[in-house]
């Protein structure tokens, strides 16, 4: 017989309701400082990545510069800037001036030889960078975390160029079928609206080599809003490169090792100001890529004369050799937000219909061939994947030669 007072021992299972307080409050905790360990952990791991990347891109400087709209430009020893990591361009220095394409006419632009460095907002500030420097946005640990990741930092998201796919859609116009070594156009700035950080819109010259699979090869530069690259909806300068179709090779401006910049006054990825006002003064560049006959290298020119750098021949396979189409226009990302077509726009946010002083065009446009002659473009086909989003329409006088409107406002009745 068992007295009331003694009982045979047995396990009791709590459930989470039932536990005395204290338990539910000590495995509470337990629980919670393991949590906090592991993200601080994960933390520190990612803080420690994100400065390792930032001291790999942002250079020792010889001065700095804070530009009016809060970029913080460095001014960069020439020998010290990125493309200088790369293995075939340790030890080296920028290379002199290469041969101008024949037929050349600097006079492109409709801004002076003198203010045509006032383009970009930061030389508003009054100051510039020394001889033997060049100009570099720096890298901010903010412009790091907007990024998808680290190692994709700089970078554009994998895309079939010749589709839509990926949610890019296109305005162009291009030439194909002949042998292609460089291609100069005019074409006017806005300010886009864009609808999500994640998307963007440009307007830009591409000169293309490759199959539009893996090996695709491209050299871009043109103007674009990108607020996930640089935090902001300002339109921007740009360039761009790839060897792999954008898989893992190349970068946006000066962000890997690639590009060789040689100039003192232009800093590539820095704001350009001022913009085309819908209906009333028109702001445009002019910007010319051609192949070096006599090094091979892709060389990149701004306005009227001004030499910003290039791109060293190894750096390519397919345009080691010259390019196999050029295109010309605008490019935006639609993620579609809210299940509906994004409302980002392209150009100046209007159709071509709406022509002088409202729509975005492209001028003046030519290609280098294969005796380093300057040409009018022929043959001129366009594409607009997106027509009812953005469209596309062109034509030739005597002032602009072949030239053509684009752009839209993306969302509307007709693109849903």
């Amino acid at each position: 017989m068992v007295s009331s007072s003694t009982k045979p021992h047995s396990i009791i299972l709590f459930s989470s309701s039932s536990l005395p307080f204290f338990l539910l409050l000590f495995f509470q905790l337990d629980i919670a400082s393991a949590l906090t360990t592991n993200t601080t952990s994960t933390s520190v791991t990612k803080y420690k990545s994100i400065k390792a990347h930032l001291k790999r891109v942002n250079k020792p400087y010889l001065k700095t510069i804070k530009s009016p709209d809060g970029d913080i430009i460095d001014c960069v020893p020439s020998h010290l800037q990125p493309a200088f990591d790369h293995p075939l361009l340790k030890g080296q220095k920028p290379l002199d001036e290469p041969e101008r394409p024949k037929g050349y006419n600097s006079n492109g632009t409709t801004i002076d030889n003198e203010s045509i460095y006032l383009f970009q907002e930061w030389r508003n500030s009054g100051e510039e960078c020394p001889e033997g420097t060049v100009p570099i946005r720096r890298t901010s640990k903010q412009d790091i975390l907007r990024a998808n990741s680290i190692s994709t930092f700089g970078m554009k998201a994998v895309v079939r160029r010749d589709s839509s796919s990926g949610g890019h859609e296109h305005a162009v116009g291009y030439v194909m079928g002949q042998q292609y070594y460089g291609a100069k156009s005019s074409l006017n700035v806005w300010s886009p609206k864009v609808a999500t950080s994640s998307e963007f819109s440009l307007s830009q010259m591409w000169v293309i080599s490759g199959s539009f699979g893996n090996d695709l090869n491209t050299i871009e530069a043109g103007w674009q809003v990108s607020p996930q690259l640089y935090g902001d909806a300002r339109p921007r300068f740009f360039t761009y490169w790839t060897n792999d179709a954008y898989r893992a090779t190349g970068c946006y401006n000066l962000f890997c090792s690639g590009f060789v910049q040689t100039n003192n006054k232009i800093a590539i990825g820095a704001a350009i100001s001022p913009t085309s006002i819908y209906n009333g003064r028109q702001f445009d560049i002019t910007i010319l890529i051609w192949k070096d006959p006599k090094h091979g290298h892709w060389w990149l020119e701004f306005g009227s004369g001004i030499l910003v750098g290039y791109w060293p021949s190894f750096l390519f396979n397919h345009l080691g050799g010259h390019a196999t189409m050029v295109q010309f226009g605008g490019e935006i990302v639609n993620t579609r937000p809210y299940g509906s077509h994004s409302w980002t726009q392209m150009g100046s946010g209007h159709f071509s219909w709406e022509g002088s002083s409202k729509a975005a065009y492209f001028r003046n446009m030519q290609i280098v061939d294969w005796d380093n002659n300057l040409i009018p473009v022929s043959n001129l086909r366009l594409v607009a994947d997106h027509p009812n989003c953005y469209d596309i329409r062109g034509g030739s006088n005597r002032a602009w030669g072949n030239y053509f409107y684009y752009g839209g406002p993306g969302r509307n009745s007709r693109c849903p």
